[in-house]
């Protein structure tokens, strides 16, 4: 059975950094896509940044690029977020999900098949 887990949410003043890590298990995702989502009260879930599994090219939301790195570690089945410059706008819960025989780095949500339970961000001003 396939499940993922994040942690490393929290409760952060504003511009300072949090490192949100998905450890997956039930199977081995080296070669697929995996991403973070972000989902703030009343609001859809939206994407933050996604990784591929073979070349770890990346893709990030306009809104955190040059702030937040997305990096995978193949070896532990892990995906991280290092969350830098944080801003109250951030505040929402951070999704990890996986694209499943996807190659290169997608904002495509519907296309990522399995999620995780999520770990909230609250950035205070």
């Amino acid at each position: 059975q396939v499940q993922l887990v994040e942690s490393g949410g929290g409760l952060v003043q504003a511009g300072g950094s949090l490192r949100l890590s998905c450890a997956a298990s039930g199977r081995t995702f080296s070669k697929d896509t995996m991403g973070w989502f972000s989902q703030a009260p009343g609001k859809e879930r939206e994407f933050v940044a996604s990784i591929s599994g073979t070349d770890a090219g990346t893709s990030y939301a306009i809104s955190v690029r040059g702030r937040f790195t997305i990096s995978r570690d193949n070896a532990k089945n892990t995906v991280y977020l290092q969350m830098n410059s944080l801003k109250p706008e951030d505040t929402a819960v951070y999704y990890c999900g996986v694209a499943e025989g996807i190659v290169g780095p997608t904002a495509r949500r519907t296309i990522y098949n399995y999620w995780g339970q999520g770990t909230q961000v609250t950035v205070s001003s």
